[in-house]
């Protein structure tokens, strides 16, 4: 006796299932096209951004990550600015910000600053930087797949960029309060954010997926 009729999902065989792609915006189900090194790979029915297939994302991303942890100590540890008020001089730090917080009765806060733009930003730089690095030597692959998902739920908590509307905003509200120079902390602070931007855009996710799971053996080329 014949037993229930397959449902078309049944039907495909797991080769199969791996080529297919779903839209993030309008959820059509496609076959993965193939695509070249700078191509991009578009949505056929409301034209959203699938992915792109960069070109030696390993190595450049490598190189953006290595930068970024650089720039990190001073970003983080030298002087974002100087203020002078009434004789008395203050050297302001990220770092000397979360204190300041801390010392003066916001715990609470101070601990959400700390995560948000020093300690959550850091993990995220060794996550991705573990993750390449299992690429490019091919060796614990099953650990980069682990980091990379760590990493991902990790990203939507590192907000270095509204740390900085906050500076500038505190930079606006003080020149006209007191003697207020700009120190080389800023423009290393600038610098990291700006790197980890340009890493998020070259390290593309469908490229470390595949390279994490075999497929895409020639990623880090």
């Amino acid at each position: 006796m014949a037993g229930p009729p397959r449902t078309s999902s049944e039907s495909l065989s797991s080769l199969e299932i791996e080529q297919l792609i779903a839209c993030h915006e309008c959820d059509l189900l496609m076959r993965k096209p193939s695509a070249g090194a700078g191509e991009r790979v578009e949505c056929p029915r409301c034209g959203y951004e699938l992915y792109t297939h960069r070109h030696q994302v390993v190595r450049r991303s490598l190189a953006l990550v290595i930068a970024a942890l650089l720039l990190y100590v001073p970003a983080n540890f030298l002087p974002i600015m100087q203020l002078n008020l009434l004789g008395q001089g203050s050297k302001d730090t990220v770092w000397s910000g979360v204190l300041g917080l801390y010392d003066s009765g916001m715990q609470g806060i101070a601990v959400v600053v700390f995560l948000c733009s020093m300690a959550v930003p850091l993990l995220k730089l060794l996550c991705q930087l573990a993750v390449l690095l299992t690429i490019r030597f091919d060796i614990g692959r099953s650990y980069g797949l682990l980091l990379y998902r760590i990493y991902q739920h990790l990203r939507e908590w590192g907000m270095l960029e509204v740390y900085l509307m906050g500076i500038l905003v505190a930079i606006v509200k003080l020149i006209e309060l007191a003697d207020l120079s700009l120190g080389i902390g800023l423009l290393c602070f600038i610098a990291l954010l700006l790197v980890q931007v340009w890493l998020e855009v070259t390290m593309s996710p469908h490229q470390i997926w595949e390279a994490l799971s075999g497929e895409g053996v020639h990623a880090g080329d």
